[in-house]
């Protein structure tokens, strides 16, 4: 592993120290882009408007439409915490908006699949909805919005994910990476897309005069669900982005968010009051992931939206329970994969350029988790496939796959699908993320071709793990109050959390918990703890570090640590 340090513009730094950033803050958003104290205010009144986000204003008039004739609404959401929280946010901004007749589905991962499929679609109009809205999905769904329309109901897509070569003949398509859409984030999660139709749905019934003078109904209330499901699809934290989070935490700081939130803190044993994107990635997401994953998301959804606190409570539990279940399954499966991906080339040898791995033991809700977990270690594309679960499907794989910098994913099975016709059965995705289905028989031409595409695109310094780092931290910014400074920051994908490094003494260090290292080190001068998660090796003595300044709270006490991240080999 390298260890390298950002580049951090002088002339940046400066102006936004001059505007009163603190010192530190303004080296780390130097480093991360950030020119002026612009880009940093978070007020609802920056926020992007939703003109530019081509289809938004089409959608809201059929919204609006259907409103106005009590029609039946129907949203079909994907399985994930993106997809639930953008049900929730559909849901509960269509009724603050005046709709009295919703209803929500949501496919099941293992037999239905993803997205708006004509079976699906079937389903819904047996509900008797009249217009159909998609949330997180229906990009590529060209065959399930015809199927919706030949049976009579308008369809409203709302998507994120990038399109194909063919777009589906919606009534409506808002996604902001279709063709010709000149909105200027590209990087809104599904949550994030729904909660701008709402904003254009506003909009559009304001000119009708739906609100007769009285105070219009108030959206914000739904920015606690459009930052979890934000935070916890990983996608890019542009300035639109850190803004509708930012907006979401002050508001659960506040204690303002819907019950379900609330309780899944409490089950998280979290604090609401001094919430953080952290919590919201790696407390709250993967509780409502692991209904999707393991079990029915329809859990997480009723926990999003409803307003009884015991009821709320009671859904949490269940999804702390499922959770649990979801990290027992994985351990397994990434144990296996991982030995599995080792066997793929000898101990002296290089690790082909993408892993595939497949067993038959493995359970296809946790997939993409796995493939994570080997893509981190191993850092190569990776590929991690189960045996399909729905009905009559044995003979089918599904995978889901995570790439690393520099390898585009979905467009890698682009390429795949054109040099091997036939191999993909279906397939999607974005750049870091993508999923496919192909059939059993084929994972060995799969598996092929993934690495030798991966082989062609990515050279011997790609291939070769490195860690962006802000360099040394100075010792008089090893406080408390900094570190809550910082855990309190908006950071995430593409705007990443400080990280810092520099050579330490390592002067003690133990095993704890079997399979993490508890250190001593020594900062410029001074003796501080640490911790290394995951590492079991033996430090040297002395070694150039990577870590996260971070609060260690023990029977009451709280204390400067270091969260060490890697170590330079």
């Amino acid at each position: 592993m390298r260890i390298l340090s950002r580049d951090i513009p002088p002339r940046s730094c400066w102006a936004l120290e001059q505007a009163g950033i603190h010192p530190l803050l303004a080296r780390l958003y130097a480093a991360r882009g950030v020119h002026d104290t612009a880009e940093l205010d978070d007020s609802l009144a920056q926020l992007l408007p939703s003109a530019p986000l081509a289809g938004s204003e089409q959608a809201a008039r059929l919204l609006a439409d259907a409103i106005a004739a009590n029609e039946h609404i129907c949203v079909v959401a994907d399985y994930d915490c993106d997809g639930a929280t953008a049900c929730a946010v559909a849901l509960r901004g269509l009724r603050l908006l005046g709709a009295r007749n919703t209803s929500y589905l949501v496919p099941n991962r293992i037999t239905d699949g993803y997205g708006l499929t004509p079976a699906i679609a079937e389903r819904v109009h047996a509900t008797g909805a009249q217009l159909l809205l998609t949330v997180d999905n229906g990009i590529a769904s060209l065959e399930g919005v015809a199927r919706a329309q030949a049976l009579g109901m308008q369809v409203v897509v709302t998507d994120h994910h990038l399109p194909g070569s063919t777009l589906p003949q919606a009534d409506a398509l808002v996604n902001p990476n279709q063709p010709g859409c000149l909105f200027p984030s590209k990087n809104m999660a599904g949550v994030g897309v729904m909660f701008y139709v709402l904003l254009a749905l506003r909009a559009e019934l304001r000119t009708r005069g739906a609100f007769n003078g009285q105070e219009q109904p108030r959206l914000s209330s739904l920015l606690p669900l459009v930052a979890l499901g934000t935070v916890a699809d990983v996608v890019r934290l542009d300035a639109n982005n850190r803004r509708l989070v930012a907006q979401g935490l002050k508001r659960i700081r506040n204690g303002q968010m819907p019950a379900g939130m609330a309780a899944l803190f409490t089950m998280a044993q979290r604090q609401a009051a001094t919430a953080s994107t952290f919590d919201l990635g790696f407390a709250l997401g993967p509780r409502i992931n692991a209904a999707g994953r393991l079990a029915n998301m329809g859990v997480g959804i009723e926990c999003l939206l409803t307003d009884d606190m015991q009821r709320a409570l009671e859904l949490a539990q269940q999804l702390d329970a499922i959770n649990r279940e979801r990290r027992a399954t994985e351990s397994g499966m990434r144990e296996h994969a991982l030995a599995q991906a080792e066997e793929l080339f000898d101990a002296t040898a290089t690790p082909p350029a993408a892993i595939s791995v497949f067993g038959e033991q493995f359970h296809e809700g946790v997939v993409g988790i796995v493939a994570s977990r080997i893509k981190d270690a191993m850092h190569r594309p990776t590929f991690v496939f189960a045996i399909s679960g729905a009905e009559g499907k044995s003979h089918e794989l599904k995978g889901s796959g995570r790439s690393i910098a520099g390898f585009h994913l979905r467009d890698a099975l682009d390429l795949l699908a054109k040099r091997h016709p036939g191999v993909l059965l279906k397939f999607g995705g974005h750049a870091s993320a993508a999923g496919c289905t192909i059939a059993r028989e084929h994972f060995p031409v799969f598996e092929a071709a993934l690495a030798q595409i991966a082989s062609e695109q990515l050279d011997d310094a790609t291939l070769q793990q490195t860690l962006q780092t802000d360099g040394a931290l100075p010792p008089a910014y090893r406080r408390l109050d900094m570190a809550a400074t910082l855990q309190q920051a908006i950071w995430g994908h593409g705007f990443e959390a400080p990280l810092f490094s520099e050579p330490l003494e390592v002067l003690q260090q133990r095993l704890v918990g079997e399979k993490h290292l508890k250190l001593q080190l020594r900062h410029q001068g001074d003796v501080v703890d640490g911790i290394f998660f995951g590492r079991t090796a033996p430090l040297p003595p002395q070694a150039h570090l990577a870590y996260r300044l971070d609060i260690n709270s023990w029977q009451g006490q709280q204390s400067v640590q270091f969260v060490v991240e890697g170590v330079e080999e």
